[in-house]
């Protein structure tokens, strides 16, 4: 989770947003945000999905072989 975390950080601040921006772009919680780029693991997945459209990324899931 800390790797996703530096992703979402680096894609906010390449968007010029701080977090707060990024919250009310989002209509999350300026904590929610701080949450997600320090890797907390017990997030809500459609706050999640909110984030992530906000700054025009998708999550993929791959199978492991």
């Amino acid at each position: 989770m800390e790797q996703l975390g530096e992703q979402l950080r680096a894609r906010r601040r390449d968007l010029g947003l701080t977090q707060i921006e990024l919250a009310e772009l989002a209509g999350v919680s300026d904590r929610f945000v701080r949450s997600m780029e320090h890797g907390k693991s017990s997030l809500q997945f459609d706050s999640f999905k909110k984030v992530l459209d906000a700054l025009g990324m998708e999550l993929q899931a791959r199978v492991r072989e």
